[in-house]
């Protein structure tokens, strides 16, 4: 009995020790005001600056330190040290860089600094390339390392990218413990390049203001930074505009005057928008009218602005469409490429989708990244299969002149080999996109308001004349998928 109460008492002892060590260690990582979740992006000029975010655990200062510079050499603005669901949001914007220069750089409080990163500023040539990647939307370490893998196989083909853009969906629920499991997956990489993050569902609908507040984005045109942020840059010879498809549940008719304005405000030779939800797709959320009414209200933008390719994500499988004008065949319109995913999450083909809101004659290229689905699309067989397509996907760009090469990839899941799986060029001739809206295109807090009522009945327009009757056309067919295969 004696050595009961002894041994008892010593686990007890242990027990308390343990409890003290941890609440010290909780206490002292509660203090710390040492960097994370650092990222930089566009923000203005992309020859002479960036935008940088960064959290800690305590409040501390804003600062930024660039190898070689004295401080008065550059131009530091719109620092920013607020609390953040715990944390503490930090955020400034440096300008007043050199063009075509690579800096490195590091983040902190003066005294406590993050590791050297590096950024290279846009020196003007008509050469650009860029990674492109969607919807890691993991909720473990693990999925986000997948995704991280895959992304690192992306440098292995495009070494030095003028920037990663992201279609969405970082996480899965964009909480505290999820942006941490993507900071400690992606972090090494984020430090190394620059970032051009689009808004997902999963990072805006429901989680207000995350998304704003883990980028240093320009929101001096975005007409809401609720749900999710839409903004434009200039790289070389190519624009690019950012929207946000949780506005308003899809897009708001604010938005599309502000894309049609900044599309008609530059003559860069290339056009290129990024986005999140998928206007064509045969995924699983190709049957709702919230993508699909992208497909209406898009096109005549894009034909209107001549804009060359669309990247979007939110289906999670690769798909390329041939060139389309307002939903129409045309080797001269838009070609709108559903960027795959990066990390594990895959969805099989909707065939009770094929010729309802997307015609299958639309299919340039398509792969299926899912174990035991078809796995690419070959003169209207559903059924081939490819075991070197099940795995990561990731996109290179790369522009040079008046010529674009698109060429995407999948990372094997098994081998760890990198398979090439598309690739297409484009060509057009140099100086034909002119100016043609000069002036001011932010949105007011009231003409933003003054939208939503045009937005929502929009939208509920577009669902209640073409969706639901098409709906209740492919009803027969998705029933029987339901019944037969258990896909919905």
């Amino acid at each position: 009995m004696k050595n009961f109460k002894r041994l008892f008492c010593l686990a007890m002892c242990v027990c308390i020790a343990a409890t003290c060590t941890v609440s010290f260690a909780s206490a002292e990582e509660a203090n710390s005001t040492a960097p994370f979740r650092l990222s930089v992006t566009v923000n203005g000029d992309t020859a002479t600056g960036r935008g940088f975010c960064w959290y800690t655990a305590a409040q501390a200062d804003t600062k930024i330190e660039i190898e070689g510079l004295a401080a008065d050499a550059y131009t530091v603005s719109d620092a920013v040290c607020e609390e953040w669901d715990g944390n503490w949001m930090h955020k400034l914007v440096v300008s007043g860089l050199t063009k075509g220069t690579t800096y490195r750089y590091r983040v902190g409080d003066g005294t406590t600094w993050s590791e050297w990163g590096t950024f290279t500023t846009d020196d003007g040539d008509d050469k650009v390339s860029f990674i492109n990647i969607a919807d890691v939307q993991a909720g473990n370490l693990e999925n986000f390392q997948k995704g991280a893998a895959t992304l690192t196989a992306g440098f292995t083909k495009l070494p030095n990218p003028d920037f990663v853009s992201n279609c969405g969906d970082f996480t899965n629920d964009s909480t505290n413990e999820e942006w941490d499991y993507y900071d400690e997956a992606f972090g090494a990489l984020n430090r190394t390049y620059t970032i051009v993050p689009v808004s997902g569902n999963h990072d805006g609908l429901g989680v207000e203001y995350w998304f704003n507040n883990m980028f240093a984005l320009d929101t001096t045109e975005s007409v809401q930074i609720k749900d999710g942020v839409n903004y434009s840059f200039d790289v070389g010879n190519a624009h690019f505009a950012v929207l946000n498809t949780n506005d308003v549940l899809s897009i708001s008719t604010a938005q599309l005057e502000w894309l049609e304005n900044d599309l008609k405000s530059t003559d860069k030779d290339w056009k290129i928008v990024f986005m999140h939800k998928a206007p064509y797709s045969l995924g699983k959320d190709a049957k709702w009218p919230d993508a699909l009414y992208l497909q209406e209200c898009l096109p005549p933008i894009m034909a209107e602005c001549n804009v060359d390719i669309v990247f979007y994500g939110h289906d999670h499988q690769y798909l390329r469409t041939k060139p389309l004008t307002n939903n129409q065949l045309d080797p001269d319109g838009t070609t709108w490429v559903l960027s795959g995913t990066a990390g594990s999450k895959r969805y099989e083909i909707r065939k009770f989708l094929a010729g309802h809101y997307m015609k299958t004659e639309f299919i340039d290229s398509l792969v299926i990244q899912k174990d035991g689905y078809g796995n690419f699309w070959a003169n209207g067989s559903w059924d081939n299969t490819s075991e070197g397509n099940i795995g990561g996907c990731f996109e290179t760009v790369e522009i040079n002149g008046t010529e674009l090469w698109l060429t995407t990839y999948i990372l094997n899941d098994k081998t760890g080999e990198i398979n090439k799986v598309d690739e297409v060029g484009f060509n057009k001739k140099a100086g034909e996109n002119k100016i043609t809206f000069e002036g001011d295109n932010t949105t007011s807090e009231m003409d933003y308001t003054l939208s939503l009522v045009p937005s929502f009945l929009g939208l509920a327009k577009y669902a209640i004349t073409k969706w639901l009757p098409e709906f209740f056309k492919m009803l027969p067919a998705l029933l029987e998928s339901v019944i037969v295969e258990d896909t919905f």
